[in-house]
């Protein structure tokens, strides 16, 4: 059992974060606009619950999440908490009237352009130490160098942020300016190939190692456990699932969920009930449990989803649910689960 303020080593590196994350998409008004009575109150309901690793990014509500997460966190002392943002886009200023916002709603008026250039990665962790009002991110990632997200471009995108984005980076690893360096992807085997072709310390890896999905246990984990590099975990409902159940309309990676995908929930949940334990809190204790997972990076849209996932981090489970589970082949074998 965790409890949300626990403590890991990040990694190689000289930093501790809590096994929960607060995540900042949500708070960016991704989809809907959340109002800042709301985001002022889950920052401090977590903070109150003993979290103290923010995760945040220029595109989130373009530039909206990073300037909410600094004034949230500005009269904290700073050596309390852990920042990670992400670089690979630079924002720029532009009437609200003249943006396309897609997905965001009611975001900051910038404009976003991708720019893995070494020195547009430099503008762009200047600019969100701006925005943050913070003297200093402790964790920066590379942002969105996906198939997911940049389709055909991708190995080119891959190949300009191995060059530009990663010297820029590492120099300003080298200089203390930043703790940790890393890749914030969809996809585990993007982070795979930048860990084989890199010096990288982590990786935000968004819904590749969750209950349903555990490919990444063929070589990327193990990969980073051999380099102490540590993987940050969100997306862990994998978009939704994993929090519902099979429901009607319940979503998979951003999609309905197929048929497949909603029996083996099914079943997942069947062993939740013979152990009474809610499918939310294994789905979260789970990723947390590799050796490599450091954290577990959650985002919420109201206090009571805050709540609620504070609550299922530390909810009890028996150790023969994952003995159930395996036994039933709905978990590899090899995966590591709670002790």
């Amino acid at each position: 059992m965790h409890q949300p303020s626990d403590k890991r080593k990040f990694g190689r590196v000289d930093l501790e974060v809590t096994t929960f994350a607060f995540g900042t998409a949500p708070i960016g008004n991704i989809l809907r606009e959340i109002d800042e009575e709301t985001s002022e109150a889950m920052f401090e309901g977590a903070w109150d619950a003993g979290v103290r690793y923010y995760d945040t990014a220029p595109i989130y509500g373009h530039g909206l999440s990073e300037l909410r997460t600094g004034h949230a966190l500005r009269w904290k002392n700073r050596d309390d908490f852990v920042v990670s943002s992400k670089v690979g886009r630079v924002l720029k200023p532009a009437k609200r009237s003249e943006i396309e916002f897609t997905p965001w709603s009611n975001a900051a008026p910038f404009t976003a352009h991708f720019d893995y250039s070494y020195d547009g990665t430099m503008r762009a962790f200047e600019d969100s130490l701006q925005r943050l009002a913070l003297e200093r991110m402790d964790i920066c990632f590379i942002h969105d160098i996906d198939r997911f997200t940049r389709g055909d471009e991708q190995p080119e995108v891959f190949k300009q942020a191995m060059d530009g984005a990663w010297k820029a980076l590492s120099d300003l690893r080298d200089e203390g300016v930043v703790k940790a360096i890393g890749v914030g992807v969809n996809e585990w085997e993007v982070c795979h190939e930048a860990l084989k072709q890199r010096d990288f310390d982590c990786f935000l890896l968004a819904g590749r190692y969750t209950l349903l999905e555990q490919d990444s246990l063929n070589a990327f984990l193990p990969l980073c456990e051999e380099r102490n590099a540590a993987v940050v975990v969100g997306g862990g409902f994998n978009s939704g699932i994993l929090a519902t159940g099979a429901v009607d309309g319940a979503k998979y990676n951003y999609a309905p969920a197929p048929a497949a995908i909603m029996e083996k929930v099914a079943k997942i949940e069947a062993v939740c009930q013979d152990h009474d334990v809610p499918l939310p809190a294994t789905t979260l204790q789970f990723v947390v449990a590799h050796p490599a997972v450091p954290a577990f990076c959650a985002g919420t849209r109201t206090v009571e989803q805050l709540n609620k996932n504070l609550d299922w981090f530390s909810h009890p489970i028996p150790a023969d649910f994952w003995a159930d589970l395996k036994a039933k082949r709905l978990l590899r074998e090899d995966a590591p689960v709670p002790a």
